[in-house]
């Protein structure tokens, strides 16, 4: 029996969403929500216990602290009986590695919006096609679990936002122009999957693209 939706839901905002230089001072892993997030968050639980009512979830988490604490306000509006829940590091963010200066992640950043996210190898991180390649294998898993005469009547994943945007490209089978012109999912935002009689899923989700023309695009053309 596979759940009735898919849900991802980005983080709260965190304080390196207000201050992007903190990735260089502290372990990415350890950023927090902001109060901001924290209230974000209890809303989405709000809007999420809406849209599902007294149906079952199982939530996979992210173990960055910012998506802890947005599971953490999410569930204050579900009833502990309603909901089950296990981390998931394959929905961890992509990797910017090693502490570094404001100078050096300002030219990080420079590089990969220059050379495309998808493709751009972040030193000491990881690629687009890292992310992609988890969750891949992280697909594989959910489908196993899926397959469990008790798994809940929702699956909600707590994660980031490229994390997202490459689930959607994988799940959909996005180009990588398609990717690189999708823009992020706000913070606690809901997207949605809904299960069909064919046994796909449909995005209830209006996919937001960016108007800039991308430096690099290749489209596959067939012959007449």
């Amino acid at each position: 029996m596979k759940p009735k939706r898919i849900i991802l839901i980005r983080h709260g905002e965190s304080a390196a969403n207000v201050d992007r230089y903190l990735f260089g001072q502290i372990p990415d892993y350890t950023i927090e929500l902001t109060e901001k997030g924290c209230q974000q968050a209890q809303q989405a639980g709000v809007r999420l216990k809406e849209l599902v009512g007294e149906e079952s979830i199982y939530f996979y988490v992210s173990p960055f602290w910012r998506t802890r604490s947005t599971f953490e306000n999410i569930v204050k509006a579900i009833p502990r009986s309603q909901f089950v829940y296990s981390e998931e590091p394959r929905l961890r963010e992509q990797e910017w590695g090693y502490l570094r200066c404001n100078e050096d992640f300002d030219k990080i950043c420079r590089e990969r919006r220059e050379y495309g996210s998808f493709y751009y190898r972040i030193p000491g991180g990881e690629s687009g096609t890292d992310v992609y390649d988890r969750i891949d294998d992280l697909l594989g898993s959910l489908y196993r679990d899926f397959r469990s005469e008790n798994f809940p009547e929702n699956c909600v994943l707590v994660t980031h936002s490229l994390t997202i945007r490459l689930f959607l490209m994988r799940y959909y089978h996005l180009t990588v122009e398609e990717f690189e012109q999708m823009l992020s999912p706000a913070n606690c935002e809901l997207v949605v999957m809904t299960l069909q009689e064919d046994g796909g899923y449909k995005l209830e989700y209006e996919i937001r693209k960016s108007e800039s023309t991308l430096r690099y695009s290749r489209p596959i053309t067939l012959p007449e």
